[in-house]
């Protein structure tokens, strides 16, 4: 075949040019965890090319490696072969932190060239491309709120998960204080970040021992999920050169609010901002009302997408930071969907309830396919906005407090089926009903302190 017609990528152009040794690539497991390799140059030519072999074990183990024992995708019983892995060329960047060496993003597909079903790039690939069938490209904004420790993977070990000591004391959102005692990791998550092409446009201490907050460059979403997943791994990585060990769990102490993952959302019909209307009473275009209604109706029958663990659940506590219930508000951050209505550019969708602990690929997946729903739907907003704390919400019904009722309600979701497909639906329900049988075979410090002398 002529090489014209498959021109060779400018990244894989410029890696051959400059010779060098090794590549690095990783993909998304279904935890939201980048899984990786380093590849020699010959082999990435060959992966760059046609992809390559990863063990698909990596949608068949939980976030400790320990293989479920109810999944039917993979499993012991197919003996866990390669996955065919494919690299998005479009995702070059290099790492400055591990000596500029050349890194790619990657998904995983079937032998035929179609998106493999469990995939969480392509699950929100698959959503997006529902999107533009509607005429609409989905821009977001991934906000985290995160904890910071001074602890390192092996001393953590040695405490075996107790007592973890936060970078900084007290309660002290937007402290220039707190920032000025860890300023060489600060500029080097604004400054090293950027070179990765992870952009964080505004980053700050949040209330809370050892927070800090980082709200990434707002994209289109696609290329946000990339940022969001890079963002976590780099934030580790940086972290670790400072002796710092930055947590994304939802919740580590019950004493403390708990960690969010904001997502702001807007469409555009390539031309504009469709959410923003003109002259309406709230500055919401009939478009973004039904996109709004299709949050507040279903999106609580995709939660394990936002809510992800065990620990997810602890962070909704009423009277707390976490929204509770699908509420709605004008720049309310007390509601679950906070309505910005600014000009024709700002005007977007913050929701708020997702934790910092999801797989950004499917959190998004699950909010654009809620909001989409109901535009597809044509769903009227009926429901009215909460005013001050809540005041409105007395008779709305409160989210479940563990995975494993919300994992029911999604694997019975047809929402959730028409959008992710049954094979995707079915294997995360799966992963995390054996999630929910771990949980139940462990015995908690909890446990110990309320019965071990006393009982």
């Amino acid at each position: 075949m002529d090489a014209s017609e498959h021109p060779i990528h400018p990244a894989v152009t410029g890696i051959r040019q400059r010779g060098v040794a090794k590549v690095k690539v990783a993909c998304s497991d279904i935890d939201g965890v980048l899984r990786g390799k380093v590849l020699q140059a010959s082999k990435f030519e060959g992966a760059a090319d046609g992809g390559f072999g990863f063990c698909d074990v990596v949608f068949g183990w939980d976030c400790n490696d320990n293989p479920y024992d109810n999944t039917r995708v993979t499993g012991w019983q197919h003996g866990f072969p390669d996955a065919l892995a494919r690299l998005d060329l479009g995702t070059h960047r290099n790492v400055p932190w591990d000596g500029g060496i050349d890194f790619f993003l990657g998904e995983f597909i079937n032998p035929d060239g179609s998106p493999y079903a469990v995939c969480p790039r392509q699950t929100l690939k698959r959503v997006l491309a529902r999107a533009e069938k509607l005429g609409f490209q989905v821009f977001t904004g991934m906000e985290y709120e995160w904890f910071n420790f001074r602890e390192t993977p092996q001393g953590w070990a040695a405490k075996q998960g107790v007592a973890p000591e936060p970078i900084t004391p007290g309660m002290f959102g937007y402290s220039l204080l707190r920032m000025n005692q860890h300023r060489e990791y600060f500029n080097a998550l604004m400054d090293e970040m950027l070179a990765f092409k992870v952009p964080i446009e505004g980053l700050h201490t949040e209330t809370g021992p050892g927070v800090y907050e980082a709200a990434l460059g707002f994209s289109q979403a696609l290329e946000q999920a990339d940022r969001a997943i890079l963002f976590k791994t780099g934030a580790k990585e940086i972290g670790a050169r400072f002796g710092i060990m930055p947590s994304f769990m939802a919740k580590w102490s019950e004493h403390y609010p708990g960690c969010s993952g904001h997502i702001h959302q807007s469409l555009s019909d390539g031309q504009a901002n469709v959410f923003y209307g003109k002259g309406s009473q709230r500055g919401m275009s009939p478009v973004f009302e039904s996109y709004l209604a299709g949050q507040v109706a279903c999106l609580m029958e995709f939660a394990p997408l936002f809510w992800p663990t065990i620990n997810s659940y602890k962070r909704l506590v009423d009277g707390f930071w976490a929204p509770v219930k699908p509420t709605w508000g004008v720049d309310n951050r007390t509601a679950s969907f906070r309505v910005i209505a600014g000009g024709p550019k700002s005007t977007r969708l913050e929701t708020r309830c997702p934790g910092a602990d999801v797989n950004p690929y499917l959190a998004m997946a699950a909010v654009i396919a809620a909001g989409l729903h109901g535009v597809e739907k044509g769903l009227k907003l009926t429901a009215p906005p909460i005013t001050g704390t809540n005041q409105g919400a007395e008779n709305v019904p409160r989210a479940p407090r563990t995975l494993i009722e919300t994992t029911r309600i999604f694997e019975r979701s047809e929402v959730a089926r028409d959008w992710l497909g049954d094979t995707f639906v079915e294997h995360f329900a799966a992963t995390r009903d054996w999630e929910w049988r771990q949980w139940l075979d462990g015995v908690t410090d909890w446990e110990r302190r309320r019965y071990f002398e006393i009982i």
